[in-house]
């Protein structure tokens, strides 16, 4: 074996390029280490072989007499140093990918382009003995004919380094450009692609991402930004709207805190008055989720203020009507009462108030009466382990005390007021009776009392501990 090297060393150096070749092939993404140590010492032998010949990359083949000995030598001095481009490339782009990440991959290929353009320009100067400096001047007049038939093109490459220097987005970032909105899956030499709400994907040319307005929201990445924006009467006053607007921003347990949301009067006109509601969220996928909870809540306590969204043709369908009959119109429980069972039943109602932090119905009482909010934001706070924590907040409309009414239950929950509150109260006496003669409210009623047991259940169920193993490693690390 030994022999056959030492007899046939410019076989032995085509055989290792394509042992390369092969290896490159075969070995996974995974095994990438290995990839750049395999080559790294097929190109250390590669490069031994070819000294020990006599072949010095840096100078003309020796054998001019003998035409094909020459031919060979002439294209492995070549492959030498295609060869050592390739090796060098591989090397810096795996050093750039452990410093940068997935980001720095068009400046990797940058790079790799002009270290193929010195190789190349190498060996036609070395072992080809060609003038370099006519080659640079052809090359160089070859290169203005391509930059200016190439100008768009250049233009987005430059645009993707510009990108991928200042970074104003990374892969999976949620951003806008120009208005197109959507998940950062790709960034090229050419273009950023970005897979959009509707699951498609939008390409968006580097030149044009470069000048356009770029909205990250994903930077910090620990908020997301909502809001929602609503057209309201003119003729309705202000601070009653911003009231009833931050009510149903409390109402809203999703948003966060710090950045504290905020409820703005954006713009007025003859025709309408224009109000924003703001606020941040943890994550990218609860904002469609808020947005419309938020929406439903805006209405739901505007309503409960006497104020109704704005449309061509005003709503006086609960004009004429007081609040405890309007309060039972709009109930999801009671709507189904005839015209003169709702009168009846609103003339049985007594409005009482809560201040914030007032407790309205106490874990494990059971109520002898029903209330229906009227207006405010109720908490519903649940204990597990001793702790107790929120599990949902409650708006106009809601029910509480169906327990008591039904079978007397008792809820495992506080309902406490976060904000001033008033609520209708019907008492059991009168309304047993009404619900032993309407089977379908009774339902619904039931079905809303085993809805809230099953989720209390649910949430303060207590997670079972994990035991940590104990042995003789995790010994050494308690004491390390």
């Amino acid at each position: 074996m030994q022999s056959f090297f030492t007899d046939h060393p410019l076989v032995c150096a085509l055989v290792l390029i394509l042992i390369d070749l092969g290896l490159w092939r075969l070995i996974t993404a995974s095994g990438s280490n290995w990839k750049l140590l395999v080559r790294l010492v097929i190109f250390s032998l590669f490069s031994v072989l070819l000294f020990n010949e006599g072949l010095n990359p840096l100078e003309v083949a020796p054998w001019a007499d003998n035409v094909p000995l020459h031919l060979a030598a002439t294209g492995l001095q070549i492959a030498w140093w295609l060869f050592g481009a390739r090796t060098l490339t591989v090397l810096i782009g795996s050093v750039m990918m452990q410093r940068v990440g997935h980001t720095g991959r068009l400046l990797q290929d940058l790079l790799g382009a002009v270290i193929f353009l010195i190789a190349i320009i190498a060996a036609l100067a070395y072992v080809l003995d060609l003038p370099v400096k006519g080659v640079l001047a052809t090359s160089g007049a070859f290169a203005i004919i391509v930059g200016l038939a190439l100008q768009s093109t250049l233009s987005d490459v430059f645009s993707g380094i510009v990108l991928n220097t200042t970074k104003p987005y990374q892969l999976d970032d949620w951003i806008s450009i120009d208005g197109t909105e959507g998940r950062v899956i790709d960034i090229d030499w050419r273009a950023t692609r970005l897979q959009t709400a509707q699951g498609s994907m939008a390409v968006i040319p580097n030149s044009l991402a470069a000048k356009a307005k770029i909205i990250n929201f994903s930077r910090p990445s620990d908020i997301f930004g909502v809001s929602i924006s609503l057209q309201l009467s003119p003729h309705a006053r202000p601070q009653t709207v911003i009231d009833a607007l931050e009510r149903a921003m409390q109402g809203c347990r999703f948003l966060l805190n710090k950045p504290a949301p905020c409820v703005a009067l954006k713009g007025s006109s003859a025709t309408g008055v224009e109000y924003e509601i703001s606020g941040f969220v943890v994550s990218m996928d609860q904002k469609r989720m808020v947005r419309n909870l938020l929406f439903d809540l805006s209405y739901r306590h505007l309503q409960a203020a006497g104020v109704s969204l704005l449309s061509t043709v005003e709503s006086n369908e609960l004009g004429g009507l007081s609040r405890p009959r309007a309060l039972l119109e709009s109930s999801a429980i009671f709507s189904t009462l005839r015209q003169e069972e709702k009168e009846t039943f609103s003339q049985h109602m007594t409005l009482q108030n809560f201040r914030a932090g007032e407790i309205i119905l106490p874990a494990g009482e059971v109520s002898d009466h029903l209330f229906i909010i009227e207006s405010g934001v109720v908490t519903v706070e649940l204990s597990r382990a001793g702790v107790k924590f929120e599990s949902g907040r409650m708006g106009p409309g809601e029910v509480i005390g169906e327990g008591g009414i039904l079978s007397d239950t008792a809820l495992p929950a506080d309902f406490i007021a976060k904000t001033a509150c008033s609520l209708y109260r019907i008492e059991k006496d009168y309304l047993k009776p009404c619900l032993d003669a309407r089977h379908d409210i009774g339902e619904s009623m039931k079905a809303l009392l085993d809805f809230r047991l099953n989720k209390a259940q649910t949430l303060t169920q207590e997670v079972p501990k994990v035991v940590e193993r104990k042995g003789f490693l995790q010994w050494l690390r308690n004491r390390a």
